[in-house]
């Protein structure tokens, strides 16, 4: 017997609404931060994180409810997306006053 799998129309309609939401909000990010990069990393059942860095060193995230449907946001998009979250892609990343004391309180238990 062949191995067949069942498609869900239904399933695979709301994913392409899904990826197309998404991309419309990962270009809105680049559009308001003069371009834009992003990541794609698997963040176990609750889905994908889609990391986004401006070229104005803004950032942000969303969050996808599965890999490849963050990985169609991003193609969709047409940004330019980076296998991990280091060296040159990461020292784009601009932090602000808001960040730096949320990380020191932290630190500090706060």
């Amino acid at each position: 017997m062949a191995d067949t799998q069942q498609v869900d129309p239904k399933a695979d309609a709301k994913a392409e609404r899904t990826a197309a939401k998404l991309a419309r909000q990962i270009s809105a990010f680049a559009k308001a931060h003069g371009g834009a990069e992003g990541q794609v990393a698997y963040i176990g059942e609750r889905g994908a994180r889609i990391v986004l860095v401006g070229e104005d060193g803004g950032w942000g995230d969303l969050v996808a409810p599965s890999t490849p449907i963050a990985e169609r946001a991003v193609r969709e998009a047409g940004i330019t997306v980076h296998e991990s979250f280091d060296g040159p892609f990461a020292a784009k990343v601009r932090t602000g006053p808001y960040e730096w004391k949320r990380m020191a309180g932290i630190q500090l238990g706060g």
